[in-house]
């Protein structure tokens, strides 16, 4: 205790937040480890429902909510974040191709779980060079850790109503982490909340995943579906998935604040050639050993080669007739798994429908183009 009295806490802790940025976080706040006044919204999430499938949600019931018993001797949390929007985003231009497989942008380089906690795992380290025998613990998005509600109370951000972190400078494009410390710093004010009346991300969800302002039922969102669900995607809501296949960025992209971000400087999450812009076709084609060489290091790794399929084979029932998609769901069938399985045969069913769909439009444009030649007294095959 001597040796942290004498020291200066508040120089240090300027010194910490010049340490983050020199590590290439765009801001560094800090708060204290008092959430309490999260763990009775965070027990009606729960008693809804709305994790899912995601038992680890349940597990570790509100040691969420209380770093301490995460961590214990951790009497604050260092948030830090880091932006990731990649140049040539192609946001529009890829979601109107149905053919196209959307991935949301966080996706499309190196794993974040990765850069950040190297870059917090030497915070750390610069921290306990200037003060002895200092603990911490570095989380990226990786234990029962508050991330939004530390964030809020460090000053990073506010939380806006699609539950993710807002900053009127930088959008909501950015990662975030924390240092667990056992360091008494003084901590950073929250900022004051910038949604106000605003509800366009509610708005523009695909699936209305977002049920009530700041409140997520996972059940229906794409990310939770794509990713984090074992199990078959619901039917009803396939099609509304479009071409997204590993996770969504909706309501950030309709989010006004978001026109204030910056494009990343970070090299590790520009966009991979292999996974950016893609034709479904060739993600679909990909064999798990290709699938597991070009996500290697990257986050769409984990989810594993049978969801990658399931999750294509429900774009291909969404995208427009193609023979050489129905070629490539006929050939796949019956190779992965059976969940996948399921998927091919509803994709096929679809690709049906718009292929008879198809067939029936080019017909009645050659009934028209009959009639008019008939109303003109042209020759029939005019």
């Amino acid at each position: 205790m001597s040796a942290i009295n004498s020291i200066d806490l508040v120089e240090l802790t300027n010194n910490i937040k010049a340490w983050g940025v020199a590590l290439g976080f765009q801001q560094v706040g800090i708060s204290d480890i008092d959430l309490h006044q999260h763990e009775a919204y965070l027990q009606s999430w729960l008693d809804e429902g709305y994790h899912g499938d995601m038992a680890f949600m349940v597990s570790h019931g509100m040691k969420r909510a209380r770093p301490d018993e995460l961590v214990p001797g951790t009497l604050r949390v260092i948030s830090v974040r880091m932006n990731y929007l990649p140049p040539d985003a192609s946001f529009a231009k890829h979601l109107k191709s149905s053919d196209i497989g959307y991935i949301s942008r966080y996706a499309l380089g190196r794993d974040y779980h990765k850069v950040l906690r190297k870059r917090l795992k030497q915070l750390g380290e610069k921290i306990t060079s200037a003060l002895a025998h200092t603990q911490y613990r570095p989380f990226v998005d990786s234990a029962p850790v508050l991330e939004h509600a530390i964030a809020e109370k460090a000053g990073i951000g506010w939380t806006g109503k699609h539950s993710l972190t807002l900053n009127k400078e930088a959008g909501s494009w950015f990662f975030l982490g924390e240092l667990f410390i056992n360091l008494p710093l003084p901590t950073d004010n929250p900022i004051e909340e910038g949604c106000g009346s605003c509800t366009a991300c509610m708005t523009i969800c695909p699936t209305n995943a977002i049920v009530a302002p700041y409140t997520v039922d996972a059940r229906k969102c794409i990310s939770y579906l794509t990713i984090e669900s074992d199990s078959d995607i619901p039917e009803d809501l396939r099609p509304l998935m479009g071409n997204r296949i590993y996770g969504c960025d909706d309501c950030q992209l309709i989010c006004p604040w978001n026109r204030y971000a910056d494009i990343s400087q970070e090299t590790d999450f520009h966009p991979r050639d292999v996974l950016h812009g893609q034709s479904l076709n060739t993600l679909f084609s990909w064999s798990e050993e290709t699938f597991l060489a070009n996500t290697e290091g990257s986050p769409i790794r984990r989810i594993g080669f049978q969801k990658w399929q399931r999750n294509i084979a429900v774009a291909l029932g969404n995208a427009a007739y193609n023979e050489e998609s129905v070629r490539l769901l006929n050939a796949r069938y019956g190779a992965v798994s059976d969940m996948v399985d399921r998927h091919i045969e509803w994709a096929l069913a679809r690709q049906m429908e718009k292929q008879l769909a198809q067939n029936k439009d080019v017909e009645n444009r050659q009934q028209q183009r009959l009639i008019r030649a008939v109303e003109k007294g042209l020759p029939r095959d005019a």
